[in-house]
């Protein structure tokens, strides 16, 4: 049975930074794309990013420059570095696996359980 189990998300004061934690297991993600999306309320699922197999990133235009991922293959775990926070990154964080970049949109076959990140202004 997959499972993605985030970690590292909180309370946080405008400016700081955090830093999210998903581990996998079931099966090996080494060969394949990992990521964030996030989920506000009211709102739909957003992408964050994704560390790609071969290690290349992709990032959402509202976390560029302030969100860096990344991954160790041997602990099957990827990492969302959150820096510069803002109010309105505030959200449900959740892990994806297997991803896949479909005409311009991401898709993934496994998902984690969400962790919640709030940014108090």
């Amino acid at each position: 049975q997959v499972q993605l189990v985030e970690s590292g998300g909180g309370l946080v004061q405008a400016g700081g930074s955090l830093r999210l934690s998903c581990a996998g297991s079931g099966r090996t993600f080494s060969g394949y794309g990992m990521g964030w999306f996030r989920q506000a309320p009211g709102k739909g699922r957003e992408f964050v990013a994704v560390i790609w197999s071969g290690g290349s990133t992709d990032y959402g235009d509202s976390v560029k420059g302030r969100f860096t991922i990344s991954r160790v293959n041997a602990k099957n775990t990827v990492y969302l570095q959150m820096d510069s926070l803002k109010p309105e990154d505030t959200a449900v964080y959740y892990c994806a696996a297997d991803m896949r970049l479909y005409s311009g949109n991401y898709r993934a076959q496994y998902w984690g359980q969400g962790t919640q990140v709030t940014v108090s202004a």
